[in-house]
């Protein structure tokens, strides 16, 4: 893509200034288009619709700080060796994201850490997470990412600091915030187009300040700052990586280790490191690899005596996508490969220590060939770790990798703490609260954007879970041809009749899938009237990594029927609460709950053989004694995501598999009543029933799945 005319991004510098401005471009892709924010009343009605944070511009950067050198606290790079207070050191440290951990378990995770032996966490720090909206800024809660720091540094731990902006991290968008997919003309991510390097720097500029007292010399944790990540991977825009460099240094300091990470190959070191003695360059490579010729590699690419080997992302397991086994590796292979670096003198660092959980919709995505080959993650991000999702260190791994660290380590390593407890509560009955539809009949003609063509997720200002594109069309004696080119990321279809005695009820005619897009067929149906057209799309998480990073949510292209370009679009946002986001109207379970006795008659259906396929929401509640780690069942669910105490879980997905259910933290659940909430796409288990157990399930696979 060809760099933006001084013109053009003079103009967007000055739209993308507030989100008013986005919308202000996402309005001109029709001249028939119109956007209005969902009406007050229908959320009302709705509350596990997330609330639309403040519009404000962006906030000014916070005034950089300048703490005083600790005199005797220094972190360097010399004779090929890292050196810490004028000793040699050794890094043996671990991925620890804490964006994937309840904060309440953050100590508790450390701790383990510690246990295994490590002395060096290394953490991304993703974009999206701190701003989830241009100008709104969040710095609390499980984006405290100030309190983590120092939390590590009072555990002992120094740390590696992976700010991006970009980091991958199997993380939606790769870290970045999907507000930048809604500005027109688009940026180009990932490189020196200026209009993306002013949102950089105000993110930096934001950031920065906030850990530059966390330095090592200044009496913090912080002994390096990565800058983006493996882009020699991606790109060889070497004014982007400077940029990113002055930037840093501006914030930072000239003394800090600014680092690169890179495969270990020359292809992927010319394009992502820079020269010299200004950034150091690390590598990463596939586990059991051979690390010496990388290592010597590594040498070329930095100025002499200033290569001390490390393997920057030492992988302990890998990810899994949805239709996959569970990805697992073996605990001596992994330890004997560990054994080989720390043996050599060199320095890892394990990816991941611990992975823990994509909570909400946060989770990634890859693609293989083209970006119709998409491959979503897990809900989980277990990663085969030694320190389990629910933070198990009882295992083969753990015990296999501690032994090589002890071996390798001048000091005595901790006692190993006991698994967390678990507990199971047993049967949850859930009861049918409101369908989709019945929602969608309740909303104000105002909360809709009116356009000729379909238009993107991000461009109707919704950053994560569902919009409902609805359209109509004449009957025809013979039934009609659907199909839709580009949809991201997958589409359910249903039809009505208005005319029809049921009112025109909805009925459901299939399912279009981004990895296997086919055409659909409709159905004859007798309508006087006109036909209604309904496409609920899901977004299943933005692709993190590759050439289609660029990964818009909705329909993306023309709608075709019996070939001819379907206009006259409604369409309405659908978004949830998601990890990061507060509600600031009624909480979740006073509507869910409010409605239980009500309609218990109505709505408790048990047998799904009595109704099609239909989005409907479920709610129940149960009863804790005691506050455990907990694992909710979805055997013989759909697909859907689900609520506990108006904390987003994630997505479930058992009949797709192979993760069976989601993972409880005990600090979301409350001694007494807790509240559980799903939304599910498909059909209910028979019951209406899911069951809280003690222990993870990866188990499930569908034979049939389309993703296999």
């Amino acid at each position: 893509m060809q760099r933006l005319s001084g013109r053009r991004a003079t103009s967007l510098r000055t739209e993308a200034s507030s989100w008013s401005g986005l919308l202000a471009m996402a309005r001109k892709r029709s001249s028939r288009t119109t956007f209005f924010l969902l009406s007050l009343p229908f959320l009302a009605a709705f509350t596990l619709f997330a609330p639309l944070p403040s519009l404000s511009s962006h906030s000014p950067p916070l005034p950089a700080s300048s703490p005083i050198r600790v005199i005797g606290r220094k972190f360097e790079i010399k004779n090929d060796k890292f050196w810490k207070d004028g000793q040699p050191f050794q890094i043996i440290g671990g991925d620890l994201h804490y964006f994937r951990v309840h904060p309440e378990y953050w100590e508790d995770r450390l701790l383990r850490a510690k246990a295994l032996g490590l002395n060096t966490i290394q953490t991304y720090v993703p974009w999206n997470l701190h701003e989830p909206r241009p100008g709104k800024l969040v710095f609390e809660g499980i984006a405290d990412i100030v309190a983590f720091l120092k939390l590590c540094q009072k555990l002992g731990f120094l740390v590696m600091l992976r700010p991006g902006p970009y980091i991958c991290g199997e993380w939606d968008l790769g870290g970045f915030p999907a507000w930048l997919l809604a500005i027109n003309p688009p940026l180009r991510l990932r490189s020196s187009d200026p209009a993306f390097l002013r949102l950089v720097d105000g993110w930096w500029g934001n950031l920065l300040p906030q850990i530059a007292p966390l330095l090592y010399d200044k009496g913090g944790p912080i002994i390096m700052v990565q800058i983006e990540n493996e882009y020699g991977s991606y790109g060889d825009d070497k004014a982007y990586l400077h940029h990113l460099v002055a930037v840093a240094r501006r914030h930072l300091g000239n003394d800090l280790i600014l680092y690169t990470t890179d495969g270990g190959s020359r292809e992927t070191l010319e394009k992502g490191t820079i020269r010299g003695d200004t950034v150091f360059s690390a590598v990463d490579f596939s586990t059991g690899d051979d690390p010496r010729p990388i290592f010597k590699l590594q040498k070329e690419y930095n100025a002499p005596g200033k290569s001390p080997p490390l393997c920057a992302e030492f992988y302990t397991g890998w990810l899994t996508h949805w239709g996959e086994n569970i990805a697992s590796t073996g605990a001596d292979f992994t330890a004997g490969a560990l054994d080989k670096i720390l043996s050599l003198k060199g320095s890892a660092v394990l990816y991941m220590a611990h992975g823990g959980t994509n909570f909400g919709f946060y989770n990634g995505a890859n693609t293989g060939a083209d970006e119709f080959d998409y491959k979503p993650d897990l809900t989980s991000y277990d990663y085969d770790a030694p320190i389990r999702e629910s933070g198990d260190v009882d295992n083969a791994k753990f015990n296999a990798l501690r032994g090589v660290v002890k071996r390798h380590s001048t000091a005595s390593l901790p006692s190993v703490p006991s698994n967390t407890e678990k507990r199971g509560y047993g049967p949850i009955q859930l009861q049918k609260t409101e369908s989709l539809f019945d929602l969608i009949d309740k909303i104000d003609p105002i909360g809709v954007v009116e356009s000729e063509n379909p238009t993107s997720m991000e461009s109707v200002g919704q950053m994560f879970g569902f919009l409902l594109y609805t359209s109509g069309y004449a009957a025809k004696d013979q039934g009609s041809n659907l199909f839709i080119p580009n949809v991201h990321d997958r589409a359910q279809v249903f039809i009505s009749c208005p005319s029809e005695d049921n009112g025109g009820r909805p009925t459901y005619v299939g399912t279009i899938e981004r990895w296997s897009n086919q055409n659909l067929s409709l159905p004859d149906t007798k309508c006087a009237s006109k036909i209604n057209l309904f496409v609920l799309v899901e977004n299943m998480g933005r692709v993190n990594y590759g050439s289609h990073l660029f990964d818009q949510k909705g329909i993306l292209s023309p709608v075709y029927l019996d070939g001819n370009v379907l206009k006259s679009w409604k369409i309405v946002a659908i978004p949830f609460q998601n990890l990061n986001e507060v509600l600031d109207i009624k909480p979740i379970k006073e509507i869910t709950h409010s409605r239980i006795n009500k309609t218990s008659t109505l709505m408790n259906i048990k047998n799904t053989d009595e109704v099609s396929i239909e989005p409907a929401l479920y709610a129940g509640h149960f009863v804790v004694d005691e506050t455990k780690d907990t694992f909710i069942s979805f055997s013989g669910w759909g697909k859907g995501i689900a609520f506990v105490n108006e904390f987003n879980l994630g997505r479930f997905w058992p009949s797709t598999g192979p993760q069976c259910n989601l993972y409880v933290p005990a600090p979301v659940l409350r001694h007494g009543e807790n509240n559980l909430v799903i939304f599910e796409l498909e059909s209910p288990n028979s019951e209406l029933v899911v069951h809280s157990i003690d222990h993870p399930d990866f188990t499930c696979r569908s034979s049939s799945s389309s993703l296999l």
